[in-house]
């Protein structure tokens, strides 16, 4: 038997293998180092540690340049919730996605980068950002992270890039908040975001998302500088949890309610009425 056929084809897949690994290794030095995990650096002040700007503390400190319309939005949100209810932060309840521009304030983060699409894996959320030179789609889907666009940058000219500009568009999916207390974006769900992804010049172990928001319930674009630190452990925890995973919070229409433990459903207000239960058979009076 002549083995003479199977050894060129085994030659040729070997040599596409060495040139295939070849130019992976080019495009990889083209590339910034974003691997490892990354987690999100916000000082501590007090309160929520995921908010927009990291550098205020959440809720009205953060000074959003809201709309009246939707300083009053923000100020039923928090009153609701001083109330027991949930306000505008409603579909944390629900285990709806935060979506943008919440999803950048989660702890943990990982950045797989690829000449075509760079991906950003936020705990079960994901971001898809086409770096492919393609045209926006005439017609988008709406999503709670929105399409985004990026395009690498070589800032310093030495051959290898060093910024990751993106735009991301909508419709979105909603209601979006920026935090806890509710700080919402417009229920228009028309939001853009504008960022620019970086590695810190004085160490490469910080990583910055300089992101401005623009949305109609802000009265001008709003920026905040995002950083997140490497986690210096070759092999972190990649621990994955689900929102529905001992959630006792149940939303009825728009109403919040708790489920005890014994499996019945409780106020969460004073003199909260019950859901409407005009699909179920009422007892005779």
């Amino acid at each position: 038997m002549s083995y003479r056929g199977s050894g060129a084809t085994f030659a040729l897949a070997a040599a596409l293998m060495v040139t295939t690994a070849g130019a992976q290794a080019a495009d990889d030095a083209k590339y910034p180092n974003w691997k490892g995990q990354w987690d999100t650096f916000s000082p501590r002040m007090g309160g929520q540690t995921v908010k927009f700007d990291p550098n205020k503390p959440f809720g009205p400190a953060q000074q959003a340049p809201l709309t009246p319309e939707y300083q009053k939005v923000h100020a039923d949100s928090m009153a609701d919730q001083a109330n027991g209810g949930q306000g505008n932060f409603v579909g944390h309840a629900r285990c709806l996605p935060g979506g943008m521009p919440t999803m950048m304030s989660s702890a943990v983060q990982e950045y797989v980068i690829t000449p075509e699409t760079t991906y950003i894996l936020v705990g079960n959320d994901l971001r898809r950002i086409f770096t492919d030179g393609r045209d926006w789609p005439t017609e988008v889907e709406p999503t709670f992270e929105g399409y985004a666009i990026g395009k690498w940058i070589d800032e310093d000219g030495d051959g290898r890039y060093d910024v990751l500009e993106v735009e991301t568009r909508g419709p979105f999916k909603g209601p979006r908040a920026y935090d806890a207390t509710g700080l919402p974006l417009h229920f228009d769900n028309q939001s853009m975001f504008k960022e620019r992804f970086h590695l810190d010049k004085s160490d490469p172990n910080i990583l910055h998302d300089e992101i401005t928001v623009f949305d109609h319930a802000l009265t001008r674009p709003w920026s905040a500088d995002k950083t997140y630190r490497r986690n210096p452990n070759p092999h972190p925890n990649w621990s994955v949890t689900s929102c529905a995973e001992g959630n006792n919070q149940i939303v009825v229409g728009t109403e919040s309610y708790f489920l005890s433990g014994d499996g019945f459903l409780m106020p969460v207000k004073k003199d909260q009425a019950p859901p409407d239960l005009r699909y179920f058979k009422q007892p005779q009076k």
